[in-house]
């Protein structure tokens, strides 16, 4: 029998922010595997020196003259979250077997590009699932047909989140920083000059200062963090990837994103149960961005494809503050 699947490709979705005041990406959880297996991420450079007025410098960047007076590597971070398609002989079947090692429920679907062999599953042309959070799944056994050696090709693709859920929240959601402080709203719903994508629609970007305690506007299982990233900057090919995110899985099935913090403040992990108002990180302005900030969305898996739904923040008296691009953010 002949297999060939596996390995991967990751594919980022990204969005462009070129706004003059505010540029931001992040990359939300669609991929595509292919028989390519990715490579080792890159250590990121700290650099150390004074500039031409001694004043000390810490950047991502060399100095433009001279040396730097220290060099150092930065550590990159671990326990990423993995999803793993197999197909294994089983005497007269195929199995595939989905091993889903993320904090939340991963929707797959798979296609093949040869099929030889073995009998055609319903629903061939749109094979899909829901594997749960930290299981493994046996998706199918397909029987052998009598005569040939079966040879399968196939590809698949998954998304986070579970299709079936619906945006819920009891509450308001609270404003993700510390109370009794306010910092303006630079974009949000319906000014969608580069919000225009489905996933950031109804993302809300907040302008604040690097090192702004950020708090989580809701609680929920976080199940993914990037949090070894300094570099920052304008160009998307660059930059795009290392904005350093935490999401946040809600008891609903939709999920948070915080974008572009910075780099060592993350004080959550994967697996780890967070409640409203917990301290989860500092602002920055890591990854594809122009200004620090932060990048806030609600997102849901809409079947195989990422959207940003509406939110509305906890204002004075428990009233209800809807985010408008200019406006005077407040936490209460």
């Amino acid at each position: 029998m002949k297999i060939m699947a596996g390995g991967a490709r990751q594919l980022l979705a990204k969005r462009s922010r070129r706004r003059a005041r505010r540029v931001c990406v992040f990359a939300s959880l669609l991929f595509s595997f292919t028989a390519i297996l990715p490579g080792p991420v890159p250590a990121q450079a700290l650099y150390k020196y004074r500039n031409e007025n001694g004043e000390l410098i810490f950047s991502d960047r060399p100095p433009d003259k001279g040396v730097a007076d220290e060099v150092r590597t930065l550590p990159v971070a671990a326990g990423k979250g993995t999803f793993f398609v197999s197909a294994a002989d089983a005497g007269r079947q195929v199995r595939f077997i989905a091993e889903n090692s993320y904090h939340l429920p991963i929707e797959i679907r798979l296609r093949f590009s040869r099929f030889e062999n073995l009998v055609r599953p319903e629903n061939f042309d749109d094979l899909r699932w829901v594997v749960m959070p930290r299981q493994t799944t046996e998706l199918m056994r397909l029987d052998k047909v009598e005569g040939g050696a079966p040879a399968i090709e196939f590809k698949y693709e998954y998304i986070a989140g579970d299709p079936r859920a619906e945006h819920r929240p009891t509450s308001s959601y609270r404003v993700p920083f510390s109370s009794a402080t306010r910092f303006p709203i630079t974009q949000a719903y319906p000014d969608i000059i580069t919000h225009a994508a489905p996933d950031s629609r109804h993302a809300v970007d907040i302008a604040m200062p690097v090192g702004t305690d950020i708090f989580a506007a809701r609680g929920g299982i976080v199940f993914d963090v990037s949090s070894d990233n300094f570099e920052g900057g304008l160009d998307p090919v660059r930059n795009g990837p290392t904005a350093n995110v935490v999401q946040i899985l809600h008891d609903d099935g939709t999920y948070a994103v915080y974008a572009h913090l910075n780099w060592n403040s993350i004080r959550v992990r994967p697996g780890e149960r967070v409640v409203r108002g917990q301290y989860i990180a500092d602002s920055g302005n890591t990854g594809f961005s122009s200004g620090p900030h932060l990048h806030f969305a609600v997102l849901k898996n809409a079947g195989m494809r990422t959207e940003s739904v509406p939110v509305e923040f906890q204002g004075a008296d428990f009233s209800v503050v809807v985010p408008i691009s200019g406006l005077e953010l407040t936490a209460y």
